[in-house]
C-alpha cells in the first residue's frame, strides 16, 4: 500500500515537473466561451445584439476608467482588449 502511495506522489510530482501543472487540475473544466462572451458583454456594458461600433464605444468607455493614467492598472486595460477583442472575433464569425 505504501508503494502505490509513494508511486502516486511520485507521478504527481512528475507532472508538476514536466507539464508545470498539478494532475488534479486537468480535471476542473475551463471555462466556457458562452462564459466569457457573457462577462465581456458585461464589462463593456454591451447588448448581446451589439454592432461593431457599439463594441468599440464601450471599450473606449471602459478604458477611460481603467487606463493607469486614471488609476487604473495594466491587467484592467488587457482584460478590457482582450473583451473587445473577443466580441468583435464573434461578431466577424457570425
Amino acid at each position: 500500500m505504501i508503494k502505490v502511495l509513494v508511486i502516486a506522489a511520485l507521478l504527481a510530482l512528475g507532472c508538476r515537473w514536466l507539464f508545470g501543472r498539478w494532475p488534479w487540475n486537468y480535471l476542473t473544466a475551463k471555462p466556457t466561451r458562452g462564459l466569457d462572451v457573457f462577462h465581456a458583454r458585461k464589462l463593456l456594458g454591451v447588448r448581446e445584439e451589439a454592432t461593431r461600433a457599439e463594441i468599440l464605444n464601450g471599450h473606449k468607455r471602459l478604458l477611460a476608467r481603467v487606463h493607469p493614467d486614471r488609476g487604473g492598472t495594466n491587467s484592467q486595460v488587457h482584460e478590457a482588449n482582450a473583451a473587445r477583442d473577443l466580441l468583435l472575433d464573434r461578431l466577424s464569425d457570425n
